[in-house]
């Protein structure tokens, strides 16, 4: 099976994986015909006490770990799976593959006899095949497509990873074999494929919503193949799932239920978790860790995140264009003060827009000095001798990266007052919030990244890469000395090469400043005592792949 980072380390793109399935899905048969024999759950409901509801159901839509957790990991499937609890890739949907020699051919053979959901909405009438893998990329690869012209959204992920001008064509080479063609080799392509965004759609459900003059309902009413089957969804309450018992891989479905609670106050999950009313919660508050860590009803696993908390500077705005500005701004941050307050001691600060976790992480890195008296002498280098004022946007939300937005943002605004920078701190609800982001109506703005395919590129592009502007780029940092180097650095499998390309390409970051990276923070996930087989994702979102209960 290839293997993320391993697989950049040969020395030619030729690479043929291997069709053989892990041992957990060996007891399962699969040929060309034959279904798979549905399986008996267990009369099991869990219940998981998220944080937000979910802005949709369409994971290519998206960017963040609601949507990931609500859709993209219960409904759908991909081509390729990133290996749970881990950041190997293999076979999904396509059980073997073969990329050419020069790295721009990826020809996929899919698995016979996965299933469709059968719901109160759809029942499908054949198995997935290759029709529904050139539905689900030509809608975002061509504007054209009678999908894309009927619903017409923004696909931030594909754009951001630069498929959108890279992935050259999608063909069906017979019912059960892909062929994608790119324009030019890009070493994280096959990483990519295993993201969110690339949840195979039903061709047959989208042909039914065209007929009906409804397509948005795609977003509202998912299809897919995966473990979950959903059933309803009432905004700011609940989302119900059944356990899929075609599942195509065995020992993955072990619930006959599963419910998302959702429930904004992190205190108020705790409180349900402490008394069962939840078996699973996220996002618990730092100062709450010990106490859930002593409950004997609660397990609490944990590991090193991989993710970024930061604060990005709106380059398009004046004077935040002005790199003396971004650089008063930055030093004028006392980070350890807010790893202290913020993170309570599981957090440490950061310095590369990339976590030390992350191949080609550049240990060379220095942070400027946390120095007021010189922010403020840069400022008025600027010509701000006598101050600014700033919006400065705090996330609603919790997450690994950044537990208590609010209270960052009321350091982070102290901080400034002492160079004479007044920010006047703003929020939304989660889903305005990023996409009032994304149209680039904040100054500068609290965001963070959790890891998405344990790629450099996953940072340096989609943070800070030129066709991720109008998507992850919150900065909107376009800098072609930066992005020439992340471009080049997508077209070679040599790793040496690619990390000495992305070590000078943080070096840049560090010289133009375009966002001051904040902390990394360590991921707790509190579980009760009966939950079994829960795995931490170091991508973010919360899974329920192989979860059962005692």
């Amino acid at each position: 099976m290839p293997i993320c980072r391993p697989l950049l380390a040969v020395s030619s793109f030729k690479f043929v994986a291997s069709a053989v399935i892990a041992a957990a899905t060996a007891s399962v048969l699969f040929g060309a015909g034959r279904s798979v024999v549905a399986a008996e759950l267990p009369s099991k409901t869990l219940v998981f006490c998220s944080d937000a509801s979910p802005a949709g159901f369409d994971p290519a839509q998206y960017t963040t770990s609601v949507e990931f957790s609500a859709a993209a990991y219960t409904v759908y499937n991909r081509l390729v799976e990133f290996e749970h609890g881990g950041t190997k890739v293999e076979p999904g949907l396509a059980q073997s593959w073969e990329i050419s020699d020069d790295g721009r051919v990826y020809t996929f053979h899919l698995r016979p006899g996965v299933k469709f959901h059968t719901t109160s909405y759809f029942k499908p009438s054949r198995e997935f095949d290759a029709d529904d893998v050139v539905l689900t990329f030509e809608r975002m690869l061509d504007a054209k497509a009678p999908l894309s012209q009927a619903y017409p959204v923004r696909f931030p992920y594909f754009t951001d990873l630069g498929l959108a001008t890279n992935l050259e064509s999608v063909a069906k080479l017979d019912p059960l074999t892909v062929r994608m063609t790119l324009r030019k080799p890009s070493a994280p392509f096959l990483s990519e494929l295993a993201m969110p965004f690339a949840s195979i759609l039903s061709a047959e459900y989208a042909d039914q919503l065209l007929k009906q003059g409804a397509a948005a309902d795609i977003n509202q009413k998912p299809v897919g193949t995966g473990p979950f089957v959903f059933r309803s969804y009432t905004k700011d309450a609940t989302i119900r799932f059944d356990g899929n018992p075609d599942y195509w891989k065995s020992g993955v479905v072990r619930l006959s239920k599963l419910v998302f609670q959702i429930t904004p106050d992190p205190a108020v999950r705790e409180e349900k978790l402490r008394e069962g009313e939840c078996q699973v919660m996220n996002y618990p508050r730092p100062a709450d860790i010990a106490s859930l860590s002593a409950d004997p009803n609660l397990q609490m696993p944990h590991q090193v995140g991989f993710n970024l908390g930061l604060l990005a500077y709106n380059t398009t705005h004046k004077p935040l264009d002005n790199v003396d500005v971004r650089r008063a701004l930055d030093m004028a941050i006392d980070k350890q003060a807010i790893v202290k307050s913020v993170y309570q001691g599981a957090g440490q600060a950061a310095v590369a827009p990339m976590p030390p976790t992350e191949w080609s992480y550049d240990k060379a890195l220095k942070d400027a000095p946390y120095d007021p008296a010189q922010a403020k002498a840069l400022l008025a280098k600027a010509g701000f001798a006598d101050g600014l004022t700033l919006t400065l946007w705090a996330m609603p939300v919790q997450r690994p990266y950044n537990p208590n937005a609010r209270l960052m943002a009321e350091m982070i605004q102290a901080d400034w007052a002492k160079i004479g920078v007044h920010a006047q701190i703003t929020t939304y609800e989660w889903g305005e919030y990023v996409r009032r982001a994304h149209a680039g109506e904040h100054d500068a703005m609290l965001i963070g990244l959790t890891g998405d395919n344990g790629d450099p590129d996953n940072w340096l592009g989609v943070l800070l890469g030129c066709s991720a502007v109008n998507g992850s780029n919150f900065s909107k940092w376009c800098y072609k000395p930066f992005d020439d180097l992340i471009v080049k650095a997508r077209e070679t499998n040599d790793v040496a090469e690619r990390t000495r390309l992305y070590t000078r390409a943080q070096e840049i970051f560090k010289q133009q400043v375009p966002f001051t990276p904040i902390a990394h923070s360590t991921v707790y996930q509190p579980l009760r005592k009966n939950v079994v087989g829960f795995k931490i994702d170091p991508f973010g979102p919360t899974q329920f792949w192989g979860v059962g209960l005692e």
